[in-house]
């Protein structure tokens, strides 16, 4: 068997400058239209869009400020409000223990007005009963002494002894 072996010849690798230049001023021509038609666009709109996210992330740093700045201010005003709610706590407390002092001293010199009339009028009344009694007595002494005596000092007489009589008798109990 034979076979036959078709040999292929390979033409030489040749150099064609003309295609080359041709190639080249294809790709140079391929290479502008890519830049001008899609290269730049896509550059602009990536330059936008990073625009914009700079923007944002302005807008976010200047509100996280404003925030940052509102907070603080409320804080300083509910530090404010509480200093003041503890000022108008502590008043109404000062003035509330002023007000019970003042109550308790009213209260304090009523009693100590109702006690020394009391006494006053205790000691009156002592005075007046003893008085009483005196009289009573003086009193009664006459009539006794009147019927022992069957009438021979006078009352005025009679009086005068029981008085002074009592007297030693009332100094000897004080």
């Amino acid at each position: 068997m034979y076979y036959l072996y078709e040999v292929q010849s390979l033409p030489v690798i040749s150099v064609n400058i003309w295609q080359i230049l041709i190639s080249l001023v294809n790709l140079l021509l391929l290479f502008l239209l890519i830049k001008k038609f899609l290269y730049k666009p896509v550059k602009n709109v990536l330059k936008k869009r990073e625009e914009e996210i700079e923007e944002q992330y302005m807008s976010a740093a200047d509100a996280q400020k404003k925030a940052s700045e509102n907070e603080r201010e409320w804080n300083e005003k509910l530090s404010l409000a509480n200093e003041k709610a503890d000022e108008i706590i502590q008043n109404a407390s000062d003035s509330a223990r002023y007000r019970g002092e003042k109550i308790i001293a009213e209260a304090r010199d009523k009693a100590q007005d109702i006690i020394s009339r009391a006494e006053n009028e205790a000691e009156l009344e002592r005075k007046r009963a003893s008085d009483d009694i005196r009289r009573q007595i003086v009193e009664v002494s006459g009539a006794l002494t009147e019927k022992m005596l069957e009438r021979e000092v006078n009352t005025d007489d009679h009086r005068a002894l029981i008085d002074s009589f009592i007297e030693d008798i009332g100094d000897e109990n004080d």
